[in-house]
């Protein structure tokens, strides 16, 4: 499921950026705006005298199959959240027992000081 919503996901970006595309390319009805800015007669001479009509029909389109795979988005990730398919990627839930308070510890006591009888190799080999 969660492979089927990313390729889902990329799809709805590309519908998006071709939708920007297309609705930079109309004509503004005013002759001016960012339609005449960004190639609004460019796109005349390509798609011809029925340019108005096929870059209606392709926005109507593209918003169509936008707004659909944004619907099938979010009830997937809906579905996806309630069913726990992203519950293996969770850590688990790990219960440990409650240890009883400790007692404060006591200062370390000062080491005694060794004589040199104690500490010479030859007391050592007896």
């Amino acid at each position: 499921m969660s492979i089927l919503l990313g390729i889902f996901s990329i799809v709805l970006i590309l519908v998006a950026l071709f939708l920007i595309l297309v609705i930079l390319m109309q004509k503004a009805k005013s002759d001016g705006g960012m339609g005449a800015a960004m190639g609004g007669g460019m796109a005349e001479a390509t798609f011809g005298a029925d340019t108005g009509n096929v870059l209606s029909k392709a926005t109507i389109n593209a918003a169509i199959i936008f707004f659909v795979l944004s619907c099938i988005l979010y009830l997937g990730r809906i579905y996806e959240h309630r069913h726990g398919a992203s519950a293996g990627a969770a850590l688990p839930n790990i219960s440990t027992p409650l240890l009883p308070p400790m007692a404060p510890l006591a200062a370390p006591a000062a080491p005694k000081a060794m004589t040199p009888a104690q500490t010479s190799p030859a007391n050592n080999r007896k």
